[in-house]
């Protein structure tokens, strides 16, 4: 196969998503224990709710039986990233400014390589998070292209 399950059911979600005004956040094809699962994450400003979900996955199953990409069995999951929903591109972390957020980077920053606490600003280039360290805050700038992984947080 030339394309990955992932990129082939990305397109294929693509149309889908932006006809009901949705977001396309993740595609998820893994294998656990002897089941192969096809997760796909879907988000919108106002949330998702179960219709959302039911609607992308009935029009995407079509999709899928009509041009059968995938050679394994699977199950189809379609449902919202959740409360830590992850930041895949510079527009996820655009609309994560003024949010909790937990980021880890290929390499350290001022001797860390783990950051969670408040988005403050993203200017494409840099990340400011403002990191609260028992009583005092810490504001770390992190550059974008070091970042490994960034998610939404939940912070007690």
């Amino acid at each position: 196969m030339s394309k990955k399950v992932t990129e082939l059911v990305s397109e294929m979600t693509l149309p889908i998503v932006e006809e009901l005004n949705l977001e396309l956040v993740e595609v998820e094809f893994k294998k656990e224990g002897p089941n192969w699962f096809l997760r796909v994450f879907i988000d919108s400003d106002r949330g998702v709710d179960l219709e959302d979900c039911g609607q992308v996955s009935e029009r995407l199953s079509e999709k899928l039986d009509e041009l059968d990409p995938i050679d394994q069995a699977y199950f189809l999951e379609v449902s919202s990233p959740g409360a830590e929903r992850p930041l895949k591109n510079e527009k996820d972390i655009m609309k994560a400014i003024g949010k909790a957020v937990h980021v880890t980077t290929y390499e350290p920053v001022d001797g860390e390589k783990m950051f969670e606490g408040t988005l403050t600003s993203f200017d494409g280039e840099q990340l400011e998070i403002s990191v609260k360290i028992k009583t005092r805050t810490k504001t770390f700038t992190i550059p974008y292209k070091k970042v490994a992984k960034a998610r939404l947080a939940v912070i007690l």
